[in-house]
């Protein structure tokens, strides 16, 4: 049986006053997710293990069943296998947003989603004024791009900037964790503080702030880590031959080192306005070629850190009815049969605009599979499920296992 995986990111909330005391997901209509939830099992995933931040690139790689405590190096690196990188053992590598700063505290960690063609046209600009033979920018996608450090120390406290908006900046720069990271932590303060002198007066910001757009004025590293040691789903689950598609270089990356083929979607942006459409057609097509397919829409997450409700229920609702449904009715003419997931990464409620590590639910439908008796798919409903509460490797083998055959977790 094949598989179909798809995360609908940061898609999970907390009831909402404006919303009746719901959350978005209860409060969106959602005809296709409560039929498929309907037709299979349900229940929580614990996906953030205890002691780690719960970032997305913890909760993706705990979905496919990755030990984190094994394999963990932080964000940059995987966006660095992304952008086709091959890291050096020396080589530290962070995740480096271009962000906004407005009266000394961090307005938003996206440079009010600055498009890409810009944001390079600034990374291009700090390569010039601040690279060396130690330090280079590469341009991904959005506000997200990557830092490449030689001989950097990962031992350093940086602030992830979607948990800080409206913080003073000054107090969250870099910190080291132990006496011999005192000096990368000082040299990615540097360049912190550099990169706003470099970009305060950048023409490309002063036409965004004449157009009532929030300019990139700042880089802000975070995620440290070095090249990870990770195998292949195939190696760890024997699947056969996988892919993932992403607008995002972290997910991107986590495929590249989980042995899944990359399948690039044009339009395909991160946001509310990504070609839902193109990336539905590319996991349709992509089934008919691969065992397991990875599809993830980030729209719902990047609602959440912005606070905005109404967003984060129309992008709830796009995912029901411009991903979910077209690819039910498609499945149901084909003749292989497909297993089909739906889950977010972790929560990231509107309300306090970055994420938390409470589990979030999950659906598994397979065909032959007899279904518990949740018949509505959100945070709550499902804790009438099959399983209460799965947590590390549970989830991607309860995915993986052949409803024909016995199965004991």
């Amino acid at each position: 049986m094949k598989t179909l995986l798809i995360l609908g990111d940061g898609m999970a909330d907390e009831p909402i006053p404006a919303l009746g005391g719901k959350t978005p997901l209860q409060y969106a209509r959602t005809p296709a997710l409560d039929a498929l939830a309907a037709r299979g099992v349900c229940g929580r995933l614990d996906t953030i293990p205890q002691g780690f931040h719960p970032g997305s690139e913890v909760a993706n790689l705990a979905i496919l069943g990755y030990n984190l405590n094994e394999v963990y190096q932080g964000r940059g690196v995987l966006e660095a296998a992304s952008m086709g990188l091959s890291l050096q053992e020396d080589e530290l590598a962070l995740r480096c947003n271009l962000i906004c700063i407005e009266g000394e505290k961090i307005r938003n960690h996206s440079a009010g989603h600055i498009p890409t063609e810009e944001a390079e046209e600034l990374i291009r600009c700090l390569n010039r004024h601040l690279s060396s033979e130690r330090v280079r920018f590469h341009t991904g996608v959005s506000y997200r791009h990557l830092l490449v450090i030689k001989q950097g120390d990962k031992r350093v406290d940086c602030t992830p900037p979607h948990d800080v908006p409206l913080r003073p900046f000054a107090p969250l720069l870099v910190k080291p964790l132990r006496p011999e990271a005192a000096e990368t932590a000082a040299l990615l303060n540097r360049l912190i503080l550099d990169s706003q002198e470099i970009l305060r007066e950048h023409p490309l910001n002063q036409k965004r702030k004449n157009q009532a757009k929030d300019p990139a004025n700042s880089i802000w590293p975070w995620s440290p880590g070095y090249r990870p040691a990770m195998q292949t789903l195939q190696e760890k689950y024997g699947i056969g031959k996988g892919a993932v598609i992403s607008a995002v270089d972290l997910i991107r990356g986590i495929g590249v080192y989980a042995g899944l083929e990359v399948i690039p979607v044009e339009g395909a942006t991160g946001l509310y306005n990504t070609n839902y459409e193109g990336k539905t057609r590319a996991a349709i097509e992509a089934l008919r070629t691969h065992d397991f397919v990875y599809l993830h829409i980030e729209a719902s997450d990047e609602a959440g850190h912005e606070g905005n409700v109404q967003l984060k229920v129309r992008t709830i609702e796009d995912l029901d009815q411009r991903v979910v449904r077209p690819i039910c009715l498609a499945l149901e003419k084909q003749k292989e049969p497909v297993a089909i997931a739906v889950l977010p990464d972790h929560p990231t409620p509107c309300a306090l605009r970055t994420h938390t590590s409470n589990p979030i639910p999950f659906l598994i439908y397979k065909p032959g599979q007899e279904a518990d008796s949740v018949t509505v798919y959100d945070e709550f409903s499902v804790e009438n499920g099959k399983f209460a509460l799965l947590k590390g490797m549970e989830f991607i083998r309860e995915l993986l296992a052949d409803p024909g055959k016995e199965y004991i977790i």
